[in-house]
């Protein structure tokens, strides 16, 4: 994970702990007010209306109680308003109205009875005898103060048993007295305080329900008490509506969630920005990093003025200098040894390993020229009559007069192969200069001769560059010719003539269309590369074809490259060899890489790198096991499409191996651009490596620069045990025996 995506999901994640310890003691404060505030108000509004009804209360059943109480609650702030009488109490006109007597006649009622498990009722005798005293107080006529005491009639109070609070009717029995009509009945009472009750729904409107079940509030009743006179005689009771409570906090929550929201998006977005700035010197020394990695090497010049970023910044830096240093360092070691191993110290030829390079060269090229084989005469015998410095100086004349040989159009090569013998490629060369070329060489070995006083200095046999030949045969040809020439006559020469070709070009057309088009080539698998660090562990192979002619006649593999080139079948070939490894790792289980070649062709071809990226794709789970082989000499010719074509290869997850490798081609500043896994060392490197300290101390020398590039080096072909076991101790990453 991003150091950017981990500083958003901190930020986030404190922003959102400090939003919800904020918000949950925002929501419970405000819970809190709103309820203080609603059992105020409604204490208030108990203690408000008590007053306004104490005037009234005489008559409790008195109907402008009712409309007091229905005003105040129409008002919507309360959930209810009851006013409730504080004993459960009868009137004798009551007893009568709820019995069946007759109300137009003028009863007295007596001797009322309850079950007594429902608890008692008693008369209010106190309440009478106080009315009477304040009457006869209020009244001087004794006869009147009579008169007015008898026309006030009982009331009766009842007293429930414990056991029975939450009665809601019960039977009383009593007698009543008409003028001596005596009559023994009973009324259903209602046991009910209420005297006055306006409730109101609770409407919570937009609030939504989880809102409040999540947060539960308390909204206590408040009572305020009613007097007449000294007594209490009811309780009004009022309850807050919790709808416009709940409104108030669902508003405030909401509120703060739409703060916080719009907070955390600005924040984020200056957060953004700070990230933006503040990562910016990290991205560079990211992309530093992966240059190094790759082989680029460069300095940050621009400084963060965070201090630990400017510290990185600066050792980056530093190790970037410092690699860099040793990777020229490694450079001018590897140019030095690399000239000691293609350059013959004493004539400062080219040896024979760059001959036969630059004969491939010529065979992808399709060039034309003709090759010779040039030996002294009889070195050995001028080296007995004469000191080292003498054959020395001998064998220098004659290198010199090989490289001072100048004809216009024609390109002329030396080589020294070892001792007496010694190599030319004349390069674009007709049958009309090269007779001038091989005239001048006679003048001058004659004149060199007398100069030393030798009339026979050396021979020279040639042969014409076979396109369709292979390297050992065109030299067998001009040792051929060379041994002709010896019979000629002293510094003579001798060219082979042109062998007629084993089949017309157009024999070979039909051939190798018919092996391309219907696929008459052999697929095998070879050059098993193991690991140092696991022998037993095979890493990959080379997909190698082979093909033969109609009478069944092996055809040498470049030869047939050659004229598949020529006659542009190449492309089809290497897509026919890139879908036979597919069904052969699927069929097998392959788990170990295939190397498959690639020729120049391919490779710049778009049409094919299309069909190429669109097989891998349809391969993905495969494709990491693809590594696509092109030669050194192939990758040197254009650097640029080979750029592209690795950069396409790893994006698709398969790799790149140069095969080949020789720093003739390449040189060792380049690597680092190419982007490469693996180099496949050119197998004159390692062959008698255990003999050559020259070669030893190059094979080391371009591991350690590899090691700093991060690519893997493979030997070629290491037959001889001493030479694995010394390419073994240099520690590179693998070879095939």
């Amino acid at each position: 994970m991003s150091l950017s995506k981990q500083l958003y999901i901190i930020m986030s994640f404190i922003f959102f702990m400090i939003f919800i310890g904020n918000f949950v003691i925002s929501v419970k404060n405000t819970k809190e007010y709103l309820e203080v505030e609603s059992t105020t108000k409604a204490q208030d509004t108990a203690h408000a209306l008590g007053m306004s009804l104490k005037s009234i209360i005489k008559d409790k059943k008195d109907p402008e109680i009712k409309s007091i109480i229905k005003a105040i609650a129409n008002r919507g702030f309360y959930k209810e308003i009851r006013l409730e009488d504080t004993t459960l109490s009868i009137s004798d006109t009551q007893l009568i109205t709820l019995s069946k007597l007759s109300i137009s006649k003028k009863w007295e009622i007596s001797k009322l009875r309850i079950n007594k498990k429902f608890g008692e009722i008693r008369k209010n005798d106190d309440d009478d005898n106080l009315d009477r005293e304040l009457s006869f107080l209020e009244d001087d006529n004794e006869e009147q103060k009579n008169e007015n005491y008898e026309k006030k009639e009982s009331t009766y109070e009842f007293i429930t048993s414990p056991n029975y609070k939450n009665i809601k009717t019960i039977l009383v029995h009593f007698t009543a007295n008409n003028n001596g009509q005596i009559i023994h009945t009973s009324a259903v009472v209602p046991m009910n305080k209420i005297l006055v009750q306006v409730i109101r729904s609770e409407k919570f409107d937009y609030v939504p329900s989880w809102f409040i079940d999540m947060i539960p509030m308390v909204l206590k009743e408040q009572k305020s008490e009613i007097t007449d006179g000294w007594k209490t005689t009811a309780i009004l009771y009022v309850s807050a509506n919790a709808g416009d409570a709940y409104a108030k906090l669902y508003e405030q929550a909401k509120g703060a969630v739409t703060y916080a929201l719009f907070a955390f998006f600005i924040a984020m977005v200056f957060l953004f920005i700070f990230i933006r700035f503040l990562l910016k010197p990290l991205k560079e020394v990211e992309n530093l990093a992966k240059n190094i990695s790759n082989g680029k090497f460069g300095t940050i010049k621009t400084l963060s003025w965070t201090t630990e970023i400017k510290n990185v910044t600066l050792a980056m830096n530093e190790m970037s200098d410092k690699i860099e240093a040793m990777i020229s360092k490694l450079n001018a070691n590897l140019e030095n040894m690399t000239k000691k191993l293609s350059v013959d110290t004493l004539t400062n030829l080219q040896l024979k390993q760059s001959f036969e390079t630059d004969l491939k060269s010529m065979f992808m090229n399709k060039d034309s020229g003709y090759i010779f084989t040039i030996k002294i005469n009889d070195l050995a015998q001028y080296a007995k009559t004469h000191t080292n410095t003498e054959v020395n100086g001998f064998i220098k004349g004659i290198a010199l007069i090989l490289t001072n040989i100048q004809i216009e159009q024609v390109q002329i090569m030396a080589y020294r192969f070892y001792g007496s013998e010694f190599a030319l490629i004349a390069k674009n060369a007709d049958e009309n200069n090269i007779n001038n070329v091989l005239k001048i060489l006679k003048d001058n070995f004659t004149n060199f001769g007398k100069t030393i006083k030798i009339n026979e200095i050396a021979h020279i046999g040639g042969t014409p560059f076979n396109k369709l030949g292979t390297i050992p045969q065109m030299l067998l040809a001009s040792n051929e010719a060379y041994e002709k020439a010896k019979q000629i006559g002293p510094n003579e020469f001798h060219i082979e003539k042109a062998n007629d070709l084993l089949r017309q070009m157009e024999d070979w057309k039909e051939l190798v269309f018919d092996i391309v088009d219907n696929n008459n080539f052999n697929v095998d698998y070879i050059g098993d590369a193991h690991t140092f660090e696991e022998e037993n562990a095979l890493v990959m192979q080379e997909a190698f074809t082979s093909t033969k002619d109609k009478e069944n006649n092996d055809i040498p593999i470049g030869t047939f490259v050659s004229i598949a080139e020529q006659y542009n079948k190449i492309i089809d070939f290497d897509k026919a060899v890139i879908t036979k490894v597919i069904s052969y790792i699927k069929a097998n289980d392959i788990k170990h890489s295939i190397s498959i070649n690639l020729s120049l062709e391919s490779m710049i071809n778009s049409d094919f790198t299309s069909w190429l990226k669109s097989t891998i794709i349809k391969n993905k789970s495969i494709s990491s096991q693809f590594v696509f082989s092109i030669t050194a000499y192939a990758v040197a010719k254009n650097t640029v499409k080979f750029i592209e074509f690795s950069t396409l290869i790893h994006k698709l997850d398969s790799k790149i191996i140069i095969k080949r490798f020789e720093t003739k081609f390449i040189s060792l500043d380049d690597i680092q651009n190419f982007n490469l896994d693996y180099i496949r060392l050119a197998r004159d490197y390692t062959n008698n490596i255990s003999e050559d300290p020259s070669k030893i101390a190059f094979v080391e020398s371009i591991h350690e620069l590899t090691k700093l590039l991060n690519i893997k080096i493979f030997a070629e072909n290491v037959k001889n045990e001493k030479d694995f076991e010394v390419i073994k101790k240099i520690n590179i990453y693998g070879a095939s025996r």
